[in-house]
């Protein structure tokens, strides 16, 4: 099955009851059982849901795995995943990531032991001098966010393999749509479902997806014993977006196309961050693990000061100042200030967030108002 279809019928069918198309929500916390332990595969709606059961089959077959689970957000999915780690473990990640992935690891569970070595992942001598008895688990995502750097995605995971590690890729910019891990040979695959896969700004949720029956079974126990589930409502309406997610990321990519070469254009831009550039320094490890470029571009301006940033992002109107990323409206966000700031200054800096860095999640309005709209703002600030 293509993946244009599997967003619409990927491990979906007919409700059993009903025959309704669309999967019901089930909104109960319990179920009748007709002798203890006698019952349809379903006791309390922490441990399992109908709705959120499809959903979760759903992304299975979307990333070519076989177990889904879904979350209550995409740290949440991240906090499980790290709850197979015991303290001692170590884990070499990428130093350009998620601000709140970067504040849950060094935040939260580095006081509990686990030890986070972040390092670009383009470097395999560099593992390899990182690699210890200690070390279980590398963290990928790719492209980061929010300078869009590609890490290439089965290099890095047949060097994990080789040395029995667990690999863990972070696909939210890239989607499913655009992208597979486990076909390159992660263990897990996370997702903050929030962004595209929900596509509209109105719910929040992560997930994860393996092939590993064991690793399955232990984020199993994670998921029910520490109770970050979805409920049914919210996993409803990732249903509903993920069913437009072919036809929305095929926009996203040809809008941030257009934009990024826009952006090469303004004599104020120093950098332009967008995968699908020739200019970009990964551009063939991206051509060769993705199926497009997605709507993510990122930029840095020749004044590379906060001040004239918060001009640029101050002045637009069709894109709107706002966190997150992935919906259908186009937002523009300062990093350094909003989704990174929780990074501290000089690790940001290295990584290439600098003051002046913007990002740009480039909705599927016309391109012609989005151009518009940002060439306004570039326009209206101070010379």
């Amino acid at each position: 099955m293509k993946i244009e279809t599997k967003t619409i019928h990927g491990g979906l069918k007919p409700d059993s009851s009903t025959g309704a198309v669309m999967t019901p929500i089930y909104q109960t916390t319990t179920y009748a059982q007709e002798r203890p332990g006698m019952h349809k595969g379903f006791e309390y709606s922490r441990s399992q849901n109908p709705t959120r059961q499809a959903l979760e089959n759903n992304l299975a077959e979307l990333e070519n795995g076989k177990f889904g689970l879904a979350f209550s957000s995409g740290l949440a999915a991240i906090d499980a995943v790290v709850k197979l780690l015991s303290p001692g473990d170590e884990v070499i990640s990428t130093n350009d990531l998620y601000g709140g992935t970067y504040r849950l690891f060094n935040g939260v569970w580095e006081r509990y032991g686990i030890v986070f070595h972040f390092i670009g992942l383009d470097d395999l001598d560099r593992l390899d001098e990182l690699m210890n008895s200690k070390t279980k688990m590398v963290w990928i995502e790719t492209p980061t966010n929010p300078t869009l750097k590609i890490v290439d995605i089965e290099r890095v995971c047949s060097w994990a393999k080789k040395n029995k590690l667990l690999s863990v890729v972070d696909n939210t910019f890239a989607t499913p749509y655009l992208q597979n891990p486990l076909d390159l040979g992660a263990d897990i695959v996370m997702h903050s479902a929030t962004k595209y896969l929900g596509g509209h700004s109105d719910v929040v949720m992560g997930a994860l997806v393996t092939r590993d029956q064991q690793i399955a079974d232990q984020l199993y126990f994670y998921q029910n014993s520490c109770g970050a589930v979805p409920g049914p409502q919210d996993c409803f309406l990732a249903l509903r977006g993920i069913k437009t997610l072919h036809l929305r990321m095929d926009r996203h990519s040809e809008n941030a196309a257009g934009i990024a070469a826009f952006l090469e254009s303004r004599p104020e831009v120093e950098n332009v961050y967008w995968p699908g550039l020739k200019s970009h320094p990964n551009h063939e490890i991206a051509k060769r693990q993705m199926r497009n470029f997605g709507g993510m571009i990122s930029f840095s301006l020749r004044d590379d000061t906060v001040d004239r940033a918060f001009e640029l992002v101050s002045a637009t109107k069709v894109f709107t100042l706002a966190e997150s990323l992935g919906g259908v409206e186009s937002l523009i966000g300062h990093p350094a200030t909003m989704t990174h700031a929780s990074i501290p200054r000089e690790k940001r800096q290295k990584s290439g967030v600098v003051d002046s860095l913007i990002r740009l999640s480039v909705g599927i309005e016309h391109i012609d108002d989005l151009r518009e709209d940002l060439e306004r703002a570039f326009n209206s600030m101070k010379k």
